[in-house]
This record gives C-alpha cells, structure tokens and sequence, in this order.
C-alpha cells in the first residue's frame, strides 16, 4: 500500500502533537510539527523587535526564516536559521504572540509551502490548525482533536511546570482563550473540523488510550 498522509488538527494544548509523534514511530513515518513552524516565526519576530502590525517589515523578515527539522536522538527538534530552537519556542512568551503571527496571510501562506514540500514519497504525520483543511486536504486520513478547556489548560501548565517556566493556571487558561478565539476567527484558514475528519474528544483519555483509539482506526483504513 502506498503510504499515507495523516493530518491531526486541533486546539492548543489537546495533545496533536503528542500523538502525531506516536502514530509516525509506529508507522515509521515522517513527523512534522506545523505548530513548531509557527512558533519559530514567532520567536524570529520576538527576538528581532518585529512590529507585526507593519507588514512590510513582516514580508522582509520572511526572506530570512528558515526552519527545518532535525531527529537528535529519536526527538524531532526544530531549528531556525540553523540554530536549535526546541526550548524557546515552547515559552509562555512565544505561545502569547504564536496565535497572531499565524493569522497573518503571508506567514501562512510561506509556512504552507514549506509544509507541502515536505510531504514527499515517504508516509507523513503532521499537526496543525489547518492541515486537513488547507495544507492537505486530500489526506488520506484526518483526526481532528478536542478537548475540555480546563483540562487543556491543566496539562499545559504541568507541562510548563515541568520544564520549570514559571506561570500561572489563570494566565494559561486566559492564554489558551486567547490563541482560541484567533486561531477559530481569522479570516486565512480558521481553525475548523475537516467535514471528512474523525473528532476525537480526549477530555477523558490518557495519552495511550488516545493512542490505541487513532490507532484502530488507522489499521482499520490501511488494511
């Protein structure tokens, strides 16, 4: 059978990438992070005082992005301009400003190219906002995942508890309303459910019980 292109959107901190990560090593298929695209922009812009209302400066700046990905001991990692960016772009300060920079056309649009260039002949994992609707709407299989807001919230925060970022419940919660509303109102595709992709809510699942649910259903399609 010839491999597949899977696409997995969804809200913030609902466990896409996550999962996308163990279908890939499953299948031994390519992952792709769109998300850590976008979140690379954004801390190119952060770091560079990019005023995201002046879209010259905005379409400028773009001619000096590059991300790429990189397996360093089986983690897919991301870099920017060559430099690894993995732990930056996963701070609070980067996820606040993340949601804006990608309701801006040009960025998308850059990012959707790359995205598609990097689907090739192998079989391809990739979550996002918009795979299944815009990056790859041909996919052969599309997941769109969901959760309880305050269980979203939650997990975000012990994940940045974990890695030691300092932050609050209430600040992630209003964070992840915010990035909601923008990612679900901008006008260069919203975020929004593929008619033809499988909801699944994992308000009340584990990460390997999310895992085996895609699962079946994937083998169910391959075979």
């Amino acid at each position: 059978m010839q491999p597949l292109i899977i696409a997995i959107d969804g809200y913030s901190s609902c466990g896409k990438s996550t999962l996308a990560k163990q279908i890939a090593k499953e299948l031994h298929y390519v992952f792709v992070d769109s998300g850590a695209m976008y979140r690379a922009v954004t801390l190119y812009f952060i770091e560079n005082d990019i005023n995201i209302e002046d879209e010259n400066k905005v379409l400028d700046a773009l001619k000096h992005i590059d991300v790429t990905f990189k397996n360093i001991n089986g983690v897919n990692t991301t870099f920017l301009n060559r430099k690894n960016v993995e732990t930056e772009i996963r701070s609070l300060k980067v996820s606040q400003l993340v949601s804006e920079v990608s309701a801006i056309s040009a960025v998308r649009k850059k990012m959707v190219a790359l995205q598609r260039n990097m689907s090739g002949s192998q079989g391809l994992v990739m979550d996002g906002r918009d795979i299944g609707t815009v990056v790859f709407p041909n996919a052969d299989i599309k997941f769109f995942i969901t959760a309880d807001p305050i269980v979203r919230a939650q997990r975000r925060f012990n994940e940045l508890v974990a890695k030691n970022q300092k932050t609050d419940l209430h600040e992630v919660i209003s964070n992840l309303e915010h990035r909601d509303k923008i990612d679900t109102e901008r006008e260069d595709s919203p975020l929004k459910k593929a008619d033809d992709a499988i909801l699944l809510d994992n308000t009340h699942f584990d990460i390997e019980q999310q895992f085996k649910v895609a699962m079946q259903y994937i083998y169910g399609v391959i075979h």
